[in-house]
């Protein structure tokens, strides 16, 4: 009897514990539906007065946790213009005061290197403004700031925006995203737009713009749009549908990164495209879309590409108009994947003449309504870079719901789900046919492992009550186990 007594004993602890933990994963559950937290996770360092004797600097930094002082620039660029807890912003690499929250890139490691949420530093009253730059936020968390002056305002330099102020709301009504927003929107995923910048002021995008990079410069920010595009894409995958009756984005939880790789110009260089690319994986983007700026065909693309194959990050583009050789992973484990959008219009018409059996999925790409930059309000665009938005903001909504899935895996559950169009499947024309974002995050996918948790996309009710129901079960469980040891003691 004395000899079982060990075993029950641990049998009950291991009931309590497990008790425990289901209900910490239905508070975990529940969670979700809060309001979304403006701070994304991240990787950071919080600057030290020196280091082995010497002041700190981002030279030395970047070669401590990133193997190479050439990656300075890669950190000058996620900190560039965030207003640190003294008040001051990063100007100079060679100067950092002690105490200074640094971002990193997602491959940084070593001691000191720390992961979540950067704690917020007091606000300061008057936040430098550097010159050439847009005025920094009022905290680390990447809130809209200031911008230069978007079009149809006074600012120099800006061309108009590529949209008309018709407006048809079918591609929202077509998609119908909110029939996935009880199972997930989006929560906790970074979303990358590589095209023309994401003006930050926006009231539909406040509080889930972070401030980005504009690799054209090298050490400007992402958070400002001449041209609208990038605007346009953005608001298509987060925008917030409450506000000013504009309408809303497939994953308005989902935080963007914005990478300017084109100027005022509209024309962008195959060297800033494969340098944002790098960009958006380096910050920790989880789902990348690429404007039309970005050239598929090109050398310093392809390579770029292969890189984030090499991780777990969906890239989303458009499907090409021109033959093209598409790269894929060189290390064999890798679970990145990138997935071809092609744009139709209500009539299901392509919106270009993509090149035979390339398009994976088809997306709204035609009379599309979204926010332009600035004073501009609801317009109406065309273009398959607005196609590859909604399909992003899918791809969004699925790695949120399900954050055990690889990129391949979401990538094949975006096409699973997707409703035929032509006359198979998948068709030479529309690949999988028109992209469902409710069916998939809710549809059950036969050939998927297990996702624990996360299948729950993020807190529904019915998995918050079952998982609490279940912790109950396992704690009276416990609690059965421990009156019958009890019982044992007596009449033993």
């Amino acid at each position: 009897m004395l000899a079982k007594r060990p075993n029950v004993g641990r049998l009950i602890a291991g009931v309590v514990i497990a008790g425990c933990l289901v209900v910490a994963m239905a508070g975990t559950s529940a969670a979700g539906k809060a309001p979304p937290d403006p701070q994304a996770y991240v990787k950071y360092y919080v600057v030290a007065a020196a280091y082995q004797g010497q002041p700190e600097n981002l030279a030395e930094i970047a070669n401590r946790f990133l193997g190479s002082g050439e990656r300075s620039a890669e950190i000058y660029n996620l900190n560039a213009g965030r207003v640190q807890p003294d008040g001051a912003s990063l100007t100079d690499p060679a100067r950092l005061n002690p105490g200074w929250h640094l971002v990193l890139p997602w491959d940084a490691v070593g001691e000191g290197v720390k992961h979540g949420q950067i704690p917020s530093g007091p606000k300061p009253t008057k936040a430098p403004t550097p010159t050439g730059t847009s005025k920094p936020s009022a905290s680390p968390s990447p809130r809209p700031s200031a911008s230069p002056s978007p079009t149809g305002t006074k600012g120099a330099g800006c061309t108009a925006v590529a949209g008309s102020s018709s407006r048809s709301d079918w591609a929202q009504l077509r998609l119908a995203a909110d029939g996935a927003w009880d199972l997930s929107r989006g929560n906790g995923v970074m979303v990358a737009v590589v095209d023309s910048g994401v003006d930050g002021r926006l009231e539909q995008l406040g509080g889930r713009i972070a401030v980005g990079a504009d690799v054209t410069v090298g050490n400007g920010r992402g958070d400002t749009d001449c041209l609208g595009t990038g605007t346009a894409m953005a608001s298509i995958i987060a925008a917030n549908a409450s506000a000013a009756k504009t309408p809303g984005g497939l994953a308005p939880d989902a935080t963007i990164l914005p990478v300017r790789m084109v100027g005022t110009s509209g024309k962008g260089r195959a060297a800033d495209a494969a340098n944002a690319i790098e960009v958006a994986v380096s910050a920790g983007a989880s789902v990348v879309a690429l404007g039309s700026h970005v050239d598929l065909s090109a050398p310093a693309v392809v390579a770029s590409l292969t890189t984030a194959l090499n991780h777990d990050v969906i890239v989303v583009a458009g499907a090409p108009t021109k033959p093209v050789a598409l790269p894929s992973p060189t290390d064999p484990a890798a679970t990145g994947a990138l997935l071809l959008a092609g744009g139709v219009g209500a009539d299901n018409q392509l919106v270009e003449d993509y090149q035979p059996n390339t398009v994976e999925v088809v997306a709204p790409g035609a009379d599309v309504t979204s926010i332009g930059p600035g004073d501009a309000g609801a317009l109406s665009y065309t273009g398959t870079r607005f196609a590859v938005a909604f399909t992003a903001g899918q791809a969004a909504l699925v790695r949120a719901a399900y954050p055990e899935l690889s990129a391949v895996q979401v990538k094949q559950r975006i096409q699973g789900t997707a409703d035929a169009l032509g006359g198979e499947t998948p068709d030479d024309r529309y690949g999988s046919g028109m992209i469902n974002p409710a069916a998939s995050v809710a549809r059950t996918i036969d050939s998927e492992q297990p996702v624990g948790a996360g299948a729950n996309g993020g807190g529904s009710g019915g998995g918050m009550g079952a998982l609490v129901l279940l912790g109950f079960a396992l704690l009276g469980g416990g609690a059965f186990l421990t009156l019958q040891l009890r019982r044992r003691r007596a009449f033993g």
